[in-house]
């Protein structure tokens, strides 16, 4: 009797430790693998009819999860695209109009010398809630100052960057972003892990490789060049999805591929070396070979129609997100990124906070989104704070209006009839133009007419009391 009491609690016991295991295999915090790449156009995918550029692993990536054809970026430039990311909010919030530069380009435009490292950045709470945080590849969120802000104070654990502290370098940044994102996943694979995987391609200089210019030796010397790009970004992705298989990581693990803003415009045979970022003596190639498609969207990047902020958005995530679904409905946004973040992570957003985005989740789960916030853009193109026509636009359910600085001009376009933006309905629906006008000036009304001072370095400011001095002995 004794025997068999002991067998029944033994028993018990075992089937509890499998239930405990089973649980926490269950209870385990996702992975969130967030890849960035730089000015490809909607149409740099094969999958999206390119007949002439590859892209086999973000083709298998659009298999294995989800392809969205509404997702736009929140500016049609660099630094404000990846401010939105991080902060969850639109960038203006942060007078941050335009690529970060130097003080001194940075005063002519309003702007701060660097993303406010004191206000939201979401790696800190992704930090707070056990994760391990990772920064690879191009950075460019604020001036290489010495008394801005590293890496490290927005939340990161380990980081290696060019265009913010300087650790790497292009063009040996673009693979070596990749070799440490792969070292990093090996090392913290047992532990909850975030990173942000930003890859230089397709912005310029160009460095292609000679493996890949053999491949693509049928094309012409312009789509020969960029097809190289491009194929050396894909081969990144591929990279880390193997990589991910082959630790068992793949179904826990939520990747994210997409690109800050639409493709570079097509340059001159005069701007075929690109001047500045020389490696070794080497300039490497120009904009002429940026020859990126955007699907025929109109536009490019620096610009608010389709072609500048529509771009390529895929994600896969085993057992969550359907596999092989193209999602041509759901209008989501790059704003929407940090709360689709902390719901995927099952993280509480600060109390506090005011996130412009919201969680696509229901969207990833094959469900979709119908959209409860407008998306606002602010555009300051040009030298000498001229601004590039649009330089404001909104989007609020399928409409989405365009507007000069002047607030005189502007187009409105039903986006599910005409992906394209190639018919201006101003004229046709005057009341929905004026109402989208109004609410596009009054989201203009709340935002700041200064940057924020936490946010200059000191040599700005010195330069700024030195100014004041000479000011009033004038006086």
């Amino acid at each position: 009797m004794k025997i068999k009491i002991v067998a029944f609690f033994c028993a018990v016991i075992s089937l509890s430790c499998v239930s405990s295991k089973a649980q926490q295999k269950v209870e385990k915090k996702p992975n969130i693998i967030f890849i960035f790449a730089d000015d490809w156009g909607y149409g740099d995918i094969s999958a999206h009819g390119s007949t002439w550029i590859e892209t086999p692993h973000i083709d298998k990536m659009i298999k294995e999860g989800m392809d969205f054809a509404n997702f736009t970026v929140n500016s049609p430039v660099c630094s404000p695209s990846r401010v939105a990311v991080m902060t969850g909010q639109f960038p203006a919030r942060q007078s941050i109009h335009q690529h970060f530069q130097g003080w001194k380009a940075h005063k002519k435009r309003g702007m701060p010398d660097w993303m406010d490292a004191t206000d939201m950045s979401f790696p800190k709470h992704f930090q707070k809630a056990g994760y391990t945080t990772a920064h690879f590849g191009k950075w460019h969120l604020g001036w290489k100052a010495k008394d801005g802000p590293k890496e490290s104070d927005y939340g990161y654990d380990e980081y290696a960057t060019f265009n913010g502290s300087g650790t790497i370098s292009i063009p040996k940044s673009k693979s070596v972003g990749v070799d440490y994102a792969e070292n990093f996943i090996k090392k913290n694979k047992d532990k909850p892990f975030f990173i942000n995987l930003w890859l230089h391609e397709a912005h310029t200089a160009h460095y292609p490789q000679e493996r890949f210019m053999d491949k693509f030796g049928n094309l012409d010397e312009q789509k020969q060049v960029y097809a190289s790009i491009i194929a050396e970004g894909d081969e990144a992705v591929g990279r880390i999805t193997k990589l991910l298989k082959e630790l068992n990581l793949d179904e826990n693990t939520l990747v994210v591929f997409s690109t800050d803003n639409g493709p570079e415009w097509e340059g001159s045979e005069k701007e075929k070396l690109h001047k500045g970022n020389e490696e070794n003596g080497v300039a490497g190639l120009g904009k002429y070979y940026s020859v990126g498609e955007t699907g025929g969207l109109k536009g490019q990047k620096r610009s608010l129609f389709a072609g500048g902020i529509r771009v390529p958005f895929v994600a896969k995530w085993p057992k969550v997100i359907p596999a092989g679904v193209e999602d041509k409905n759901s209008v989501v946004t790059a704003v929407d990124l940090l709360p689709t973040f902390f719901e995927a992570a099952g993280i509480a957003m600060p109390k506090d906070y005011k996130p412009d985005g919201e969680s696509m989740m229901s969207a990833f789960k094959g469900k979709g989104l119908e959209r409860s916030k407008p998306i606002f853009w602010e555009w300051r193109g040009g030298s000498n704070q001229d601004y590039t026509w649009p330089s404001l636009g909104v989007r609020d359910g399928d409409w989405k209006l365009v507007v000069d600085k002047t607030g005189e001009k502007y187009e409105l376009f039903n986006e599910k009839e005409d992906w394209k933006e190639e018919n201006n309905l101003a004229e046709e629906n005057p009341e929905k133009a004026k109402e989208l006008l109004t609410m596009v000036n009054n989201w203009k009304a709340t935002l700041p007419t200064e940057p924020r001072a936490n946010a200059l370095s000191s040599v700005r400011n010195k330069t700024k009391a030195k100014g004041n001095k000479k000011k009033k002995k004038k006086e």
